[in-house]
């Protein structure tokens, strides 16, 4: 029951963490000036201050799980001292307690939307970087050593990042395509200037994806997909490349589509088939991110 509650809330914070950092980074890349300020175009506040709450609530009862986990205390008397133990003692406690100051920085920094949304998203995007960051803690590059170690963190900074910057473009194109009316010009522009960032972000998650296995696997595959790991691993990579082929039908097909129904005023089709293809690589996207929760508990070789 404790590894089903830990991998649902590894999922949670997961999901959380990079929509609070890649929403806040869209607005930065896609949106310009006044278009930044919550309700013009996203509504900023509501979404990154609930964001930025839940992921605090989320590490508190992660930490708590942890410590129920490992100390198998049954009252909330017992519990707290081993709690206090991890955060003050551990690295992992040290992480959760960065993660928190991030998330109230971020918080913060939405009160400052309105007379200064650049600034506002700016603060929220770091916020979120270094709160989404600290999840390599719980990873398994904190089980290495020396400057492996020191890779590892690395690379997976690297790829939570990445994989943040998609989710949160994929979550904001969606609520942009939510609108009765969506204003297709802006549309048309985030949708042709996300074609350079989704080219770096699938380039990062790829290479970094490539690295992560060798840190954890080594440069082998022979057995592993006799482990729970490795049928994980296989089926996360599956839906990856089907995330690439969405992400191909938007830039190739529907993106192009859009930009020309937009000239004839016959958009309707046009918008209502991104919608579907946002949804259903959102869809695909979340799948993925319970299967890597999954597999950070587990190790190549576990049954």
């Amino acid at each position: 029951m404790s590894d089903s509650i830990n991998i649902a809330l590894r999922f949670a914070l997961y999901l959380d963490l990079m929509l609070l950092f890649g929403l806040a980074a869209f607005g930065l890349y896609s949106l310009r000036g006044q278009e930044r300020v919550s309700g013009a175009q996203l509504p900023f506040a509501p979404l990154l201050v609930i964001t930025a709450l839940l992921g605090g609530l989320l590490s508190l009862a992660a930490m708590a799980c942890m410590a129920w986990a490992m100390s198998g205390a049954s009252a909330w008397a017992e519990l707290w001292p081993h709690i206090e133990m991890m955060v003050l003692e551990t690295e992992v406690g040290l992480a959760c307690t960065l993660r928190i100051a991030a998330l109230l920085l971020a918080g913060f920094a939405v009160a400052l939307n309105k007379p200064w949304p650049t600034a506002s998203l700016v603060l929220v995007t770091l916020g979120g970087a270094v709160a989404l960051a600290t999840l390599a803690w719980a990873g398994h590059g904190a089980m290495n050593e020396g400057s492996r170690r020191n890779w590892h963190f690395i690379t997976d900074f690297l790829h939570l990042w990445a994989a943040g910057g998609w989710i949160g473009a994929l979550a904001a194109f969606a609520l942009l395509l939510r609108q009765a009316e969506p204003q297709l010009a802006i549309l048309v522009r985030a949708l042709v200037g996300f074609e350079t960032v989704g080219a770096v972000i699938v380039v990062v998650i790829s290479v970094t994806g490539v690295a992560n296995y060798l840190f954890i696997v080594g440069p082998s595959v022979a057995g592993l997909f006799d482990s729970t790991y490795g049928q994980l691993l296989t089926f996360k990579l599956i839906l990856f490349s089907v995330m690439l082929v969405f992400a191909a039908l938007n830039r190739f097909r529907l993106t192009p589509l859009l930009e020309q129904a937009r000239q004839t005023g016959e958009h309707r089709i046009a918008v209502s088939a991104l919608r579907r293809s946002m949804a259903l690589e959102l869809s695909v996207a979340v799948v993925i991110l319970g299967l890597v929760a999954w597999l950070g508990t587990l190790s190549p070789a576990m049954e």
